[in-house]
């Protein structure tokens, strides 16, 4: 499956389950861990872990399991590694505190409409 077809997979199901504020960032020249980061929030803690369940039953439903997961006992920041592909999933107030979308500010944007 192509990397593309992942982005598409990962953000309708972000999409599915109301995440809000969805981002692709791509890191692909900025860091040697991951081509893209996907970065979403919830608005609670039950459902940052339904979005983050979701991800991952709709990428394996693909064939693809994440070669790593954490976050899922506490549920504020939820990290799926999928390779070229890295998922965060936050709860609203930690996603604000981390700020990786300053962080990661030389990163391009990509438009997510071309996914939904």
């Amino acid at each position: 499956m192509t990397t593309q077809k992942k982005l598409k997979v990962i953000v309708k199901a972000i999409d599915a389950k109301l995440g809000d504020d969805i981002k692709i960032l791509k890191v692909t020249d900025l860091t040697i861990v991951a081509d893209y980061f996907v970065i979403a929030q919830g608005n609670s803690s039950t459902q940052v872990k339904a979005i983050a369940d979701e991800v991952d039953y709709k990428m394996s439903l693909e064939g693809i399991e994440p070669f790593h997961k954490d976050g899922f006992n506490s549920t504020e920041w939820i990290v799926l590694d999928y390779g070229e592909i890295i998922v965060h999933m936050f709860y609203k107030q930690t996603r604000e505190f981390y700020n990786l979308d300053k962080l990661w500010s030389d990163a391009e944007e990509i438009d997510i409409s071309n996914f939904i």
